[in-house]
């Protein structure tokens, strides 16, 4: 009786198909003979969608509940990257979230009346003044520096006529119920690009959403997320403007863990972008990145923007209040920081099912202005060793090793205790 159920078997186990695949801690960028000046020389400027443009920062804050909000979206825009409001809220509310962001935006550069100065110095001496006089403390070197970055950037912002007229103001939405009616409100309120925010992009919901969004509004649709050939090139010809890769890698995600799918990063963005770039359509790498350096492996195989959220959790722009353990001097700081579909976020939202994420607290790290300095840092230093000018230049000098476990060693002593 053994034989007939074994042989079929044994002829599943042998027509599954098991391919290598590799993920950011896999490989390493191989350094090259550079002829780069300065650091500071190098333009990260880059596509966000077909139409839109990150300037000088090609980071994208997550479309989380316990990331991006106002306040995250409002210091990203500063900085010439994007913040994506998330969903995870009341269609007022999110709207009422894009009618700041637009009035920050036409409110400093002006948009409609181009005979009109976009960068009045004062006001931005003025805002930066009301925000670093708190508890009646005086500004610190820090804050007179974050001062000295935002005039620089409005100096650039005033150079390049593109720069107000091709800057995203996204938020995210669904597939199912409202959404439409979600879509309609952010846009009337000022955004420009919709991002189709769910687990699995490759799918007849996000086909649909793609369809009405486009004919029923006049804004861009970023879809995803997802991993393979085969979607990007569906998500391309359902009309997307820019696609989502990453499933089953964020920090917080339990997908693979309880479902077992998903396919490592550096692979994902291999086979994406192979058929992404082919269409001229922008990449955005997301989850997997736990140090500055995968940043700039994200943009080396490929992606045109990085999102993050554990990155910039913790930090004074992210929603929810400061949590205080302790009493001074040992008091210590903390936010929450939570996954879209862990069982804390959809038990807010009286959901209780599909559970494939987990929360937790972070140590409060202070303005988020400070790891955008650092990741920008590190990007042009990673340029600098291959000798790159921008991310296209470094895409086309990028060359990548696999390492060992040893070499995986070597290249972190320091965080083996």
């Amino acid at each position: 009786m053994l034989v007939p159920v074994i042989f079929p078997l044994v002829s599943l186990i042998f027509s599954i198909k098991i391919v290598l695949n590799l993920t950011f801690d896999d490989v390493q960028i191989v350094p090259r003979y550079s002829e780069l000046k300065s650091r500071q020389d190098v333009d990260l400027n880059t596509k966000f969608t077909k139409k839109t443009t990150l300037h000088r920062t090609p980071i994208v804050a997550s479309p989380m509940d316990t990331i991006c909000e106002y306040e995250m979206a409002s210091q990203l825009l500063d900085q010439g990257a994007v913040g994506v409001i998330h969903r995870f809220m009341s269609i007022e509310k999110q709207s009422k979230e894009m009618k700041r962001l637009w009035n920050k935006w036409d409110g400093w550069y002006n948009i409609g009346d181009q005979d009109r100065d976009r960068t009045d110095h004062h006001r931005i001496f003025d805002e930066w003044h009301k925000g670093v006089y708190h508890w009646n403390s005086p500004p610190t070197k820090s804050d007179y520096e974050d001062l000295h970055e935002l005039l620089w950037f409005a100096d650039e912002a005033k150079k390049d006529e593109d720069f107000w007229s091709t800057r995203p103001l996204c938020a995210a939405v669904g597939v199912t119920g409202d959404y439409m009616e979600r879509a309609k409100e952010l846009v009337n309120n000022g955004c420009n690009v919709l991002l189709i925010d769910v687990a699995h992009g490759h799918h007849k919901l996000v086909k649909e959403a793609i369809r009405r969004i486009k004919n029923e509004t006049n804004v861009e649709v970023i879809a995803g997320s997802i991993a393979t050939k085969r979607a990007a090139k569906h998500l391309i010809d359902w009309g997307a403007d820019a696609l989502r890769v990453g499933i089953g890698n964020g920090s917080l995600c339990e997908t693979r863990i309880r479902t077992g799918v998903g396919v490592p990063q550096v692979s994902a963005l291999i086979d994406v972008c192979s058929v992404a770039n082919d269409n001229s359509v922008p990449v955005i790498s997301d989850g997997g990145v736990r140090y500055v350096g995968d940043v700039a492996k994200s943009l080396g195989l490929g992606a045109d923007s990085v999102m993050v959220g554990s990155l910039f959790s913790g930090t004074k722009e992210t929603p929810g209040e400061i949590i205080k353990q302790g009493e001074w001097p040992n008091e210590r700081l903390y936010k929450k920081y939570r996954g879209s579909a862990s069982l804390d976020s959809k038990s807010d939202r009286g959901e209780s099912n599909n559970v494939e994420g987990n929360s937790k607290i972070i140590e409060y790290k202070g303005k988020v202005i400070r790891i955008i300095s650092d990741i920008r840092d590190g990007i042009r230093s990673s340029f600098s060793y291959v000798g790159a000018n921008n991310i296209l230049d470094f895409q086309a000098k990028c060359e990548f090793v696999r390492i060992t476990e040893a070499g995986k060693i070597e290249a972190k002593p320091h965080l083996l205790g």
